[in-house]
């Protein structure tokens, strides 16, 4: 009797993982499906970010008339919704310099 019970838990127990295993299964091609509705999202929202981005140069002068160079200007926003145009390698030191705020805060 003590042998039929055992045997009895231990079948309950392997058709119970063997559901968890089928729902983790389910679980995981919807988080799948969500990832990838999710990428395509970002690729789009990217793509229209690019967008935005050559269209804001493209009309852009600088103070003699002559096209704003978007290689050498980056578009910046700031914390009170300003925008304005910097040179690169100034928004890269700012960033650097963000970064350490960052991480001194942590």
């Amino acid at each position: 009797v003590a042998a039929q019970k055992c045997r009895k838990r231990k079948l309950n127990a392997i058709l119970n993982l063997e559901e968890d295993v089928c729902n983790l299964q389910t679980q995981k091609e919807s988080l799948k499906k969500e990832h990838s509705q999710c990428s395509k999202s970002i690729n789009q929202i990217k793509q229209k970010l690019n967008n935005l981005y050559h269209d804001i140069f493209s009309r852009l002068r600088d103070d003699q008339g002559r096209p704003v160079n978007p290689h050498q200007y980056v578009i910046h926003c700031s914390s009170n919704g300003g925008v304005f145009i910097i040179p690169k390698h100034l928004a890269k030191s700012e960033q650097k310099q963000d970064n350490r705020k960052e991480q001194k805060q942590k």
